[in-house]
C-alpha cells in the first residue's frame, strides 16, 4: 500500500510541529538546512541509553497516521547543525526490514513482515528537511517481493537509489558494487562483503528494523544489519553448510580455524548450563551457535550512526507468513543496536539471557551488557527523554520458534529465569 499524491501531500501538510527542548529548539517550518546535521543532544549524549516513544496510530493501515510519526520523529531527533556534526553531504544508507511475503493470507494479514512503509517515508521526509540529499537503500534478499509493500515506489518518489542484489563471482573479485571489510578476531568470516556504499567514506547508517519474532527469536537491529551483506555470504542461518561447504566464491572468506573455534564455543556454552543447549528444533542449537557468530563478525566491522525497532505494530511467528501483528504503538531507538535489542527482547516477552547471540556478543566485546536492568531507559515525549522504569512500558508476548524444547509448542516463549549476577561473562 502507498499514498496517493492527494493523501501523501495532504499528510504532509497535516503535520503537527513538534517542538524540540533547549538549544535545538525549533519548529520544523523553520528547519532551515545547515552544512552538518545530528541527534539529539541527549541522545548523544546517552549513548548507552534506549529511548522508547509512544506512538498514536489507530488501526495499523492508517498510511497518513503512520506517515506522521515518522516525520514527527524525525524532526525530533534529527537535528541541523552549523559545525561538529554529520556533513548533509554524506550518503545516508537507509536499512528497513523490507520482507515482504504473499500467500493465501490478505496481504494486510502480511503487513506486519518488516518495517512500515509509511513511517520509514515519514523519516526520510524529515532528513531531507534538514538538507539530506543523498539516500541509498540497502538490501540483500528477494528483489521481487521490495514492493509488495511499496518500498519501491518510495523510493523512487524520493530518489532513493536502490542496490543490485545480483552479484556475479567477478564482482567478488573486482569490487564492482561491494565494499570489503576485515573482520578483527574473526571466527567464521576473515572479511565481509557489503553492498556499496555502506562502510566506505562519506556515508552514515541509519537501521530501522521491525520488531517481530523469527527463528532467531525476534528479529530486531542486530540481525536487520545482516541484509546489508553481499549474497551468498547474507545466509548466516545455515549451519555447518554455511562454513564447511560453502561455494568457491567464499572460500578464502571463511577463515581456516572457524570449526574449531565454533566447537570450542559451543562446548564451552553447553557446560555452562545455558537453556535450550538440548532443542531438537531444525533450527538447532549449533545453527544459532553459527548464526550467532556470523552476525558478530559482520557487527565488529559495521558502524551504525541510529538503530530503530518500529514497532507500531508488531508481529509473532516466524518472520514472514506465519503469525500475526498486534497494534503494540511503540518505537524503540538508541545509538546500540545490543543494548536495544536486549530492551526490546524484554518487552516481546522473552528473558534476553536466553538468547545466545547477546552472551556472545559480550564474550566477544561487542557489547557490555545483555542485562535488560542494567540499562538505562527513557521515554521521548515531544522532543525531550524522560526517565522510566522498564516496567513502566507494557510488554507483549511476541511468540516465536526459536530453540523450541521437546513437546513445546512451536511458537512460545523463551521466559525462562536467567541469574543476571551468576552469568556476566
Amino acid at each position: 500500500m502507498t499514498l496517493s499524491r492527494r493523501e501523501f501531500l495532504g499528510a504532509a501538510g497535516a503535520v503537527a510541529i513538534p517542538s524540540l527542548d533547549g538549544a535545538f529548539a525549533r519548529p520544523a517550518s523553520a528547519r532551515v538546512p545547515m552544512p552538518f546535521f545530528g541527534l539529539h543532544r541527549f541522545i548523544e549524549e546517552n549513548p548507552k541509553a534506549v529511548f522508547i516513544r509512544r506512538t498514536h496510530v489507530p488501526h495499523k493501515m492508517d498510511a497518513p497516521a503512520k506517515l506522521r510519526e515518522g516525520l514527527n520523529l524525525a524532526r525530533e531527533i534529527f537535528v541541523p547543525l552549523e559545525s561538529a556534526g554529520v556533513p548533509v553531504t554524506h550518503r545516508v544508507v537507509l536499512k528497513p526490514n523490507f520482507t515482504s511475503v504473499r500467500n493465501r493470507r490478505t496481504h494486510e494479514e502480511n503487513w506486519g513482515t518488516g518495517t512500515d512503509p509509511q513511517f520509514y517515508e515519514g523519516i526520510v521526509m524529515g532528513l531531507k528537511e534538514i538538507g539530506l540529499r543523498k539516500f541509498h537503500f540497502i538490501e540483500a534478499n528477494n528483489y521481487p517481493t521490495w514492493n509488495y509493500r511499496g518500498f519501491v515506489d518510495i523510493n523512487e518518489r524520493h530518489g532513493i537509489v536502490m542496490n543490485e542484489t545480483d552479484r556475479r563471482p567477478r564482482h567478488f573479485r573486482d569490487g564492482d558494487g561491494i565494499t570489503w571489510s576485515k573482520v578483527p578476531d574473526s571466527v567464521v568470516y576473515t572479511r565481509v562483503p557489503h553492498y556499496a556504499p555502506v562502510n566506505e567514506p562519506d556515508t552514515w547508517l541509519l537501521n530501522i528494523a521491525k520488531w517481530k519474532a523469527h527463528g532467531m527469536c525476534l528479529t530486531q537491529a542486530v540481525k536487520n544489519e545482516q541484509g546489508l551483506v553481499v549474497l551468498p555470504f547474507v545466509r548466516f542461518c545455515s549451519g555447518w553448510q554455511g562454513v564447511t561447504g560453502v561455494p568457491e566464491v567464499m572460500k578464502p572468506e571463511i577463515n581456516p580455524r572457524a570449526e574449531t573455534l565454533i566447537k570450542n564455543f559451543f562446548e564451552r556454552h553447553k557446560k555452562m548450563g545455558y537453556a535450550r543447549y538440548d532443542s531438537p528444533a531444525r533450527l538447532s542449537p549449533i545453527h544459532q551457535e553459527i548464526w550467532a557468530h556470523k552476525t558478530c563478525d559482520n557487527q565488529s566491522v559495521l558502524r551504525t550512526g541510529l538503530s530503530m525497532i518500529e514497532g507500531i505494530y508488531s508481529r509473532d511467528g516466524d518472520g514472514f507468513g506465519q503469525g500475526d501483528d498486534y497494534l503494540t504503538n511503540l518505537v524503540l531507538f538508541g545509538i546500540d543496536k545490543f543494548r536495544l535489542d536486549v530492551i526490546g527482547l524484554y518487552l516481546g516477552g522473552h528473558e534476553p539471557g536466553n538468547v545466545a547471540l547477546y552472551r556472545i556478543a559480550k564474550e566477544r566485546g561487542l557489547s557490555d551488557t545483555f542485562n535488560p536492568w542494567e540499562i538505562p531507559v527513557f521515554e521521548w515525549v515531544d522532543g525531550a527523554a524522560v526517565p522510566r522504569k522498564l516496567t513502566d512500558f507494557p510488554r507483549t508476548p511476541l511468540k516465536t520458534y526459536y530453540l523450541q524444547k521437546d513437546k513445546e509448542p512451536l511458537y512460545h516463549l523463551v521466559d525462562e529465569p536467567f541469574d543476571y549476577d551468576r552469568n556476566k561473562i
